[in-house]
């Protein structure tokens, strides 16, 4: 991609698209080149015809295509967000360096640690990937292959490049990609309870908060579970997830009646008061391992976390 100008001004501006971005949809393409510029200022100079592809206006879900010439009309600076972006040198920021755990041209992968979200948004200033952003300053291309919840800890990859974001969501929406997560869960797992098919439907309420729940109307979805580690209370198991619907596994262990401890939406009162007692502070849901061919080399990688130290502290309390 030939960019005219390094970050938006206010002059007219000039982006000449090639494969690595085609096929993406130039709203989606603007939120990422016109970083700190309000979402909403993005749509409406859509609607005004002030962004134009091929010197003709476009919708938002226009799909660009190798050879797109894109003008971008002057950008005041009083229209653009007042949020500023987070500090590499911020605390919180140099802390997620530490945290990635495989980095090549093309991705990185990060052991997201919990109560982090992965993107800004709802009341929160920046999440994981805004935070890379300003690490990593000169990517300007980095954009997440998939999501875990806030609460949730461990493996989230980074696509550096359109054509390898493109590559790894294929293989997610393919089911070639293996995410497998470990999560303690109250009471005795049945281990014929292999599965666990239900459809979730998602309700997204006035405030932003997302809560999903088992119905007949929703969309498919599938979890497979495996017994690791079993305790008087709770038991130890390995899921993953054959879909990617939003709380799958924690909505799924809660339907089969097994909630996953401390968990604040679906968990059980009693057995999170118990995981207290135990030291236990969060949501014990951890993506542990990602199994995926790589975009450019076309190898099968497999990336790794450990549980934190909490979490282990957590389970050494059941044993003892």
């Amino acid at each position: 991609m030939k960019e005219s100008v390094s970050k938006p001004s206010p002059q007219v501006q000039w982006v000449d698209i090639t494969e690595d971005h085609a096929g993406q949809r130039i709203d989606n393409f603007l939120r990422t080149f016109l970083k700190g510029v309000p979402k909403s200022l993005i749509y409406r100079l859509l609607r005004k015809g002030e962004v134009r592809v091929n010197k003709k206006r476009i919708k938002p879900e226009y799909k660009l295509a190798d050879g797109d010439q894109i003008r971008i009309a002057p950008i005041r600076v009083s229209e653009r967000d007042e949020t500023v972006a987070p500090s590499a040198k911020l605390e919180k920021v140099a802390q997620l360096e530490s945290q990635i755990v495989y980095e090549d041209k093309v991705m990185l992968v990060i052991n997201k640690p919990s109560g982090i979200a992965v993107h800004g948004g709802s009341g929160i200033n920046f999440g994981v990937i805004e935070a890379l952003r300003a690490l990593r300053p000169n990517e300007r291309q980095l954009e997440l292959v998939h999501r875990l919840d806030r609460a949730t800890s461990g493996l989230l990859m980074v696509a550096k490049r359109r054509s390898a974001l493109k590559h790894l969501q294929d293989q997610l929406r393919e089911k070639t990609m293996r995410k497998q997560y470990l999560a303690l869960v109250k009471g005795q797992w049945n281990p014929k309870t292999r599965a666990v098919q239900a459809p979730l439907l998602k309700n997204t309420l006035g405030t932003g908060e997302r809560l999903v729940r088992v119905d007949a109307a929703g969309k498919p979805s599938e979890t497979r579970f495996r017994i690791v580690e079993n305790f008087a209370e709770g038991t130890l198991v390995e899921c993953s997830p054959i879909t990617g619907r939003t709380h799958q596994i924690r909505v799924h262990t809660q339907h089969a009646g097994h909630p996953i401890a401390c968990d604040e939406r679906y968990g059980d009162d009693e057995f999170d008061v118990l995981m207290r007692k135990k030291g236990l502070d969060r949501l014990f849901l951890h993506a542990f391992r990602l199994s995926f061919t790589h975009p450019v080399e076309e190898v099968t990688m497999t990336v790794e976390a450990p549980l934190d130290n909490k979490l282990e502290a957590a389970l050494e309390a059941l044993r003892g």
